[in-house]
């Protein structure tokens, strides 16, 4: 039998506290802003991907998610595949005792552990970690910052997911993409006491895709063009700066601010583009509580393309912020573990909370469906926890 080829890799989840909105360029994946982002730990969420391939293998390339057949022929997946057979292609050229990998077809497995398509950023963790997988089968010698290039193609913001910390997308202004890359701007050391509780308001499907609402936004919001040219520009130089100097209430203020101004883009999109509802109202109401209690800015919030609200803050004030949730929200799945464990519930806070936020904590007791705590994390890392056998087989 002729032998299999596997090299496997966790990667991880960002969520953007400067949002990604709009194309210039669908077809290969080319923002009209750049965007920031915090890694999350992988610890609490991240995708396992094994790439391997072999000459016995049936000729077309496949993908295996979560224990579902996935269609590898969209032009997203195939400029990735293409990409790095290239750059594999390049390196057996100039060696010519090296197997020719590129030649092979693919079979890659792959495995999530959070919902799919839920607006927590799945697509960004599997191009990301599909990319760096057959990176490393390839044994590729490209950066992160060259391999952002390639999985920005498959999902524009899988680029920042191939760096932890923190992480800027540059748009660039090249026609053909080349300076539309991923950068650090901080590692997770430089600022490791970054935390985020995710209150999980729904894991079905987002009614309006991505791409899909960011064509529509494009087409049709007037508050669109000045976002993209004036807003976030100055607010990339904000975030930086305040990442650097590990200025929370500057970070906090910033991210919410953007996150308002994206959602207020989608409704500005004609017909409008409701990702937030009741719940994820209810959740801005409480963080606004919660600050105004502190006497400054402790928490903040942002969406993404969904109702989940994430909550940033910084570890030494998990009780003020972690705590109130655990207070109000004790009873949803997320609190087991050492971590939800060593989490003070904050009764205080919740009885000053109900008086200052009314029906916003009923509904956030109604509508969130469970919780994630999590924190700044590492990029991608290299395992020998394979998903796919020495015979080429998924393992279950």
């Amino acid at each position: 039998m002729s032998e299999i080829h596997r090299a496997s890799t966790t990667a991880p989840v960002n969520i953007a506290v400067i949002k990604y909105w709009g194309k210039r360029d669908p077809k290969l994946n080319l923002p009209t802003n750049s965007s920031l982002s915090v890694t999350l730990s992988q610890a609490d969420l991240r995708t396992h991907t094994t790439a391997s391939c072999s000459s016995s293998y049936p000729s077309s390339d496949s993908l295996l998610l979560n224990g579902s057949p996935q269609d590898v022929s969209g032009a997203r997946t195939q400029a990735c595949f293409r990409e790095l057979r290239a750059l594999r292609k390049k390196i057996e050229e100039q060696d010519g005792s090296l197997p020719r990998l590129s030649e092979m077809p693919l079979k890659i497995v792959s495995e999530n552990n959070f919902p799919t398509a839920a607006g927590l950023a799945s697509s960004a963790a599997g191009f990301a970690a599909l990319v760096r997988a057959i990176a490393n089968l390839y044994e590729l010698p490209a950066s992160p910052t060259e391999l952002s290039r390639i999985a920005r193609q498959g999902s524009g913001s899988a680029c920042r997911s191939l760096f932890g910390g923190y992480v800027g997308w540059d748009q660039g202004s090249a026609a053909d993409g080349s300076d539309s890359m991923a950068f650090e701007v901080a590692p997770a050391e430089h600022w490791p006491n970054m935390r985020a509780v995710i209150l999980v308001v729904s894991a079905a499907k987002k009614g309006v895709s991505s791409t899909a609402g960011m064509q529509t936004t494009v087409a049709t919001s007037s508050l669109f063009a000045a976002r993209a040219s004036e807003t976030v520009p100055k607010r990339m130089q904000e975030m930086q700066k305040a990442i650097k100097e590990k200025d929370f209430e500057t970070f906090a203020k910033v991210t919410m601010m953007d996150s308002n101004s994206f959602h207020a883009t989608c409704l500005d999109t004609y017909p409008p583009i409701f990702y937030l509802n009741d719940v994820s109202r209810a959740a801005i109401k409480v963080v606004e509580s919660i600050n105004v209690a502190a006497g400054k800015i402790i928490a903040a919030y942002t969406f993404d393309a969904g109702p989940n609200a994430v909550v940033y803050y910084l570890e030494e004030k998990e009780k003020e912020v972690a705590g109130l949730f655990k207070a109000a929200l004790g009873d949803k799945e997320g609190w087991s573990g050492k971590r939800g464990d060593a989490i003070q519930a904050n009764s205080e806070g919740l009885e000053k909370a109900k008086a200052d936020s009314g029906v916003a904590l009923d509904l956030l007791k109604e509508g969130v469906r469970r919780i994630i705590l999590t924190g700044v994390g590492e990029g991608p890392i290299k395992t020998e926890e394979n998903l796919i056998d020495e015979k080429g087989e998924p393992i279950s």
